[in-house]
């Protein structure tokens, strides 16, 4: 048994050296010792490459301002490691963290000794995610984000009320496969019979086998741009806004405060979903979608930290991310003579591309290295950049530092890259402007 919280995060995170082991036995072993907490609660299952996050948040907001109380499974965290199993936005405790680790712990132990091996660190935590929201008397729905692909993914032995796909991008290719096709086929896998469906996939290939897999399964489908459209969008000084018409309902002018053409498509396909949860017995009015989209925040998404001096964070960290960062980039700040970015990224991504994108943009490129397995070495990251102003740091702390209180008014620094690697900087770079506003 553990004491502490320090404890049992050490033992959670000890288990990434299980890498990572797609397939749901582990996971239905551990359910059915635990009483199959997976089937007693209301769910929503939000799949896809980019946006699952957002999307997330958005449906939480919406539901939340329409006074339900909104459980929520995310991953990575950004600020802290309880965000992952959260309450109408606010972290579990650490003692909750303490007392779900000791509960499935003795089943970690158990299964290690079977022929199916021990759960990883993902299966361990959506393990105490399903135990906690199914204890919880006072949860009306959770919102499951997918952890990687869909159909081998951990959360996929709920039977959720609705499921949503965001996009398919060329993410996780060495697992989910070469094609947007294949990665597409993995994706569709948290389709369920006869559950709607609501995507906002544009890739032809990719669509047609989200399709076929809602056709299949007697799944009713929602596509943007066919069953419903997201036209009159306007970026504004702190977010955008849009126009959404299905079907079933038609808005004018929703407002959401995270930054980017892209989230307009994912707040739609939250309400898309919260729509259908209104028809489905849970009070969802106009109000609640309004003030729930334009309060949703999500962390380390085109963040601004500080507007004097500027200091952008975005979690671009895959191809798809970074031409979303570039467009942000080059339609808000136009005017800005010099763009500083700073990048790092896991070695198992394709970088090549994505680094072309960024040395476009950027006057100046630092790729930095920081403390996690699979990270990718700065030098590395240097080696692939063609820019004529480019430099390789292994001690972003004290560069990061020095940029902030060196930078000038017609400039701007912007942290990039790996989700894992925000998650470490934003909290310092926070930290960093606070002292550079008090001296």
């Amino acid at each position: 048994m553990f004491t502490t919280y320090q404890e049992a995060l050490d033992w959670i995170h000890g288990r990434l050296r299980l890498g990572i082991k797609p397939g749901l036995i582990r996971m239905e072993w551990m359910m059915d010792k635990l009483g199959s907490p997976e089937k007693k609660m209301k769910a929503v299952h939000v799949g896809g490459t980019n946006g699952k996050g957002s999307t997330v948040t958005f449906l939480r907001s919406i539901l939340q301002a329409g006074g339900y109380t909104v459980g929520t499974f995310t991953s990575p965290y950004i600020e802290q490691f309880n965000e992952r199993i959260s309450v109408n936005g606010k972290p579990i405790s650490d003692e909750e963290i303490l007392e779900l680790t000791n509960i499935i712990k003795p089943l970690a132990d158990e299964l290690e000794g079977t022929e199916l091996g021990g759960p990883t660190e993902f299966e361990v935590i959506t393990a105490m995610a399903f135990y906690y929201f199914a204890k919880a008397n006072n949860i009306d729905i959770v919102v499951f984000e997918v952890g990687l692909g869909g159909r081998f993914d951990s959360t996929n032995i709920i039977q959720p009320l609705a499921s949503i796909i965001t996009n398919i991008g060329l993410d996780h290719t060495n697992i989910l496969g070469d094609t947007y096709e294949e990665i597409a086929f993995e994706k569709a896998g948290i389709i369920k019979n006869n559950t709607p469906i609501f995507t906002a996939v544009k890739h032809p290939g990719a669509l047609k086998v989200i399709e076929e897999a809602a056709e299949n399964k007697s799944a009713p489908i929602s596509r943007l741009n066919e069953e419903f459209q997201v036209s009159g969008h306007e970026s504004i000084a702190k977010g955008e806004v849009f126009s959404l018409k299905s079907k079933s309902l038609s808005f004018e002018e929703l407002e959401i405060s995270m930054i980017g053409q892209h989230q307009t498509e994912n707040a739609a396909l939250a309400v898309l979903a919260a729509d259908f949860l209104n028809q489905a017995g849970y009070k969802v009015t106009e109000d609640s979608i309004r003030t729930g989209l334009k309060e949703a925040y999500w962390p380390g998404r085109f963040e601004i930290l500080s507007e004097k001096p500027l200091v952008i964070i975005d979690g671009a960290h895959n191809e798809e991310g970074i031409t979303a960062l570039v467009s942000e980039l080059t339609s808000r700040y136009k005017g800005r003579k010099n763009i500083q970015i700073v990048f790092a990224a896991l070695s198992d991504k394709k970088l090549d591309a994505m680094i072309a994108m960024l040395d476009g943009i950027a006057n100046q490129i630092t790729f930095v290295s920081f403390d996690f397995h699979r990270a990718a070495k700065a030098e590395q990251l240097y080696q692939i950049s063609h820019s004529e102003k480019k430099l390789a740091v292994d001690d972003w702390n004290s560069y990061l530092i020095e940029k902030i209180n060196s930078l000038g008014s017609d400039e701007m620094i912007v942290v990039t890259g790996s989700l894992y690697f925000i998650s470490e900087a934003k909290p310092f770079i926070c930290e960093t402007i606070g002292k550079y506003r008090h001296n």
